[in-house]
């Protein structure tokens, strides 16, 4: 699944990194799309899009709330920490600060923390892949092998949707264009580097832990709830108490890190399509010291808040049973279900835009850039996008299965929005520092 992905999102990567040579937008994927398919198209993809990572950077403080509170609470035993939804408020107010003091505060920000916890993270894995794995035998070439999905390829193409989780964020770098310095050679290196490291590390954390769990799919399966990695860093596995503790405050300094950049991304887009009043104005406010979109960061972190205080009174809102294991035995934490529901609709979002990327990349770019290389990288990033779309629709449970339909009535409130609104000329189009002649295709 990660290697399938890898190929399909690289592709999609090339003609992101194609279009952030031309265009230098804040809105990036949404003036994409615009310069594709016209602007009527761009602004359902743009919304469709943001929408997806709007509900990715509000789930982040549910997950965050959960493990920060299940490490104190449970694990250090500090019985009167505050509840999960605390914790998510405050994270909330972290990811404001790092937002609205400047691009390089939350950019550098993020580098670190998430550089500290892939170094740790990778360095586990290895460990485990150095010991061979559940029972010091496990190595072996079948984690590769389509045959060895026991849902055949509708299941890869499950795996595909939550593969593109993995990679989400590769393009917000594209979102920083109007605060780079030199964005024609920094944003695209950006973007192709990070879907290469990425590809390399998540390529080997999944191996590690599918022989971690003795290629047993059944246990890693179950180990969801409590946390694959945690499961493997407990005392019982290849870890320690003390470990497990540390790996819990790795994970935290990456959510951190995650929610930063799906943050950025939602602002910076949600702040170009209301400067073009496809949104409302207000959202397009700009803070006069900082330089930084003060509305759209307000409006973003805002929602999340309000997401996190709406799962605590909706006694976690969604079904909190596990599949296969009966509600007297064990649930899932009242955060869990809304955090995975919002993570998928996300993923969902995100992989129908990146199709639409691709293709509006092979329309625009045709007479700029080399044919043959458009149609293959636009066909495989299509193919593989549209495989983790129908892996989210094809024999899927509740509640994951209203997620399609999320995401349709989404682009259909997008629909009756563009008629109702006008809008004006996109910045990209009007202001000749965000584009370059030549990456302008369909109107």
């Amino acid at each position: 699944v990660v290697i399938l992905t890898a190929i399909g999102i690289a592709a999609i990567g090339w003609i992101i990194a194609l279009y952030a040579r031309r265009i230098h937008a804040a809105g990036a994927l949404y003036d994409y799309v615009t310069h594709g398919f016209g602007e009527r198209v761009g602004f359902w993809a743009g919304w469709v899009y943001y929408w997806g990572t709007m509900a990715l950077t509000a789930a982040i403080p549910l997950i965050f709330g959960g493990i920060v509170y299940g490490l104190l609470h449970d694990d250090i035993g500090w019985k009167s920490t505050p509840p999960y939804w605390v914790w998510g408020l405050i994270n909330c107010g972290i990811i404001f600060v790092l937002l609205y003091f400047g691009v390089r505060i939350s950019t550098r920000a993020q580098l670190t923390l998430s550089l500290v916890s892939a170094t740790v993270v990778l360095g586990f894995m290895i460990y485990i892949i150095a010991k061979g794995g559940a029972g010091g035998d496990s190595n072996s070439i079948k984690p590769f092998l389509p045959s060895s999905s026991a849902d055949g390829w509708s299941g890869i193409f499950y795996g595909i949707l939550y593969g593109v989780l993995i990679f989400v964020g590769f393009e917000t770098a594209a979102n920083l264009g109007e605060e780079t310095a030199d964005p024609k050679r920094s944003i695209p290196r950006a973007i192709l580097l990070s879907i290469a490291v990425v590809g390399a590390f998540y390529l080997i954390t999944a191996y590690a832990q599918d022989i971690g769990f003795g290629l047993d799919a059944g246990k890693w399966g179950a180990s969801i709830a409590t946390g694959p990695l945690f499961v493997l860093g407990s005392k019982d596995a290849f870890g320690s108490v003390f470990f497990d503790r540390i790996l819990q405050v790795i994970v935290i300094l990456d959510i951190t890190a995650v929610g930063v950049g799906a943050a950025v991304s939602t602002s910076r887009g949600v702040f170009a399509m209301a400067r073009d009043r496809r949104l409302p104005g207000a959202l397009a406010k700009v803070s006069e010291r900082y330089g930084t979109p003060s509305g759209s960061i307000l409006f973003t972190v805002g929602l999340c808040a309000a997401i996190v205080l709406w799962t605590r009174l909706g006694h976690g809102v969604l079904t909190r049973e596990i599949p296969g294991v009966p509600p007297n035995v064990a649930v899932f934490p009242e955060y869990f279900p809304m955090f995975s529901w919002l993570a998928g609709y996300g993923s969902f979002a995100l992989a129908a835009v990146y199709a639409t990327v691709a293709l509006a990349g092979i329309r625009s770019l045709w007479d700029a850039e080399n044919r043959a290389a458009l149609v293959i990288a636009g066909v495989i990033g299509c193919v593989i996008a549209l495989g983790g779309l129908w892996g989210a629709i094809y024999k899927v449970v509740h509640p994951a299965n209203k997620i399609p339909w999320g995401v349709l009535i989404t682009l259909i409130l997008g629909i009756l929005l563009s008629v109702a609104v006008r809008g004006r000329r996109m910045a990209s189009q009007v202001l000749p520092e965000l584009s370059e002649a030549g990456a302008g295709g369909g109107s």
